[in-house]
């Protein structure tokens, strides 16, 4: 089943047929909103507002250990994130769309960024951290829409919720990162330790602060303009992906804690058992 994460101003989906709004409580803590399970174009689909209804959590408040657990635990085998972002890279222009790839982790360690620990011992690889097919799925409906996306791209995820310094803004970009953002990590790890297939669309809503003119560097008032104007893009290609087939599943992605883990399952307790067997279903 696909779930939705939806990112900054996008707290519901419009047309949604709910059937039922799911409990928030999981072993890692509370969710940022309940999930909504319902259907949208015909088809079966969770939902969750990564912020909370009405925009409550800022990036390092959210719980991503419990929103990727109870996601699935409600089935969830997909996940298509939607995120607001900086671009570091000129091709990629306000408004313009764009997908990661890769990960270029730089928070400072605040956030729970594992599953694993606590006499839970795994190592998941994460060499490539994104469903292939879910970027091809994306990119190709975009194509055949005319709506510009960018893919292949490397998001560096910061520490916010301030937003950066030009010198760290340079420094991402001869990193070579092409995108900046604060919430994708760890959500994208924490997806591939449930072994659940992740892709995140990203809203690139400035050129960030790296440009010598300092008319170009971004405010929260630039960015919710742009972001805005390019929600209805994003939300129309949504609806155009959710019309067609879902793309398959990755077996490598699927079946991921197969052997990264290291504790024997006759040295768990109880409780660690049954939510390892979420992760692993």
């Amino acid at each position: 089943m696909l779930a939705i994460i939806g990112g900054t101003g996008i707290y519901q989906l419009a047309g949604m047929q709910v059937d039922e709004h799911l409990d928030a409580a999981t072993p890692f803590g509370a969710t940022s909103g309940a999930i909504v399970k319902g259907r949208l174009g015909g088809r079966p689909l969770l939902f969750l507002a990564r912020h909370g209804s009405g925009h409550r959590h800022l990036p390092h408040e959210v719980n991503y250990r419990a929103n990727i657990y109870a996601l699935k635990q409600a089935g969830a085998t997909m996940i298509l994130g939607f995120s607001a972002v900086g671009s570091l890279a000129e091709a990629i222009a306000p408004g313009d769309l764009a997908m990661p790839t890769q990960y270029f982790d730089w928070t400072k360690g605040g956030r729970a960024r594992s599953f694993f620990g606590d006499g839970v011992a795994a190592h998941i690889s994460t060499a490539e951290p994104v469903s292939r097919n879910l970027v091809d799925w994306a990119a190709t409906q975009a194509a055949a829409m005319g709506i510009k996306l960018h893919r292949d791209a490397t998001y560096a995820c910061v520490e916010g919720p301030r937003l950066g310094t030009r010198a760290e803004s340079l420094f991402l970009r001869q990193a070579g990162c092409q995108l900046v953002g604060m919430t994708n990590v760890p959500e994208v790890f924490l997806a591939r330790e449930a072994q659940i297939c992740y892709a995140t669309v990203c809203i690139a809503t400035d050129y960030d602060c790296w440009m010598e003119d300092p008319a170009m560097h971004v405010s929260v008032s630039a960015i919710l303009d742009t972001y805005k104007a390019s929600l209805e893009r994003a939300r129309s290609l949504l609806d155009a992906l959710l019309a067609g087939p879902l793309p398959e599943e990755e077996p490598e992605i699927r079946s991921a804690l197969k052997y990264a883990m290291l504790t024997p399952d006759d040295a768990l307790n109880d409780a660690q058992r049954e939510w390892l067997a979420v992760l692993r279903r």
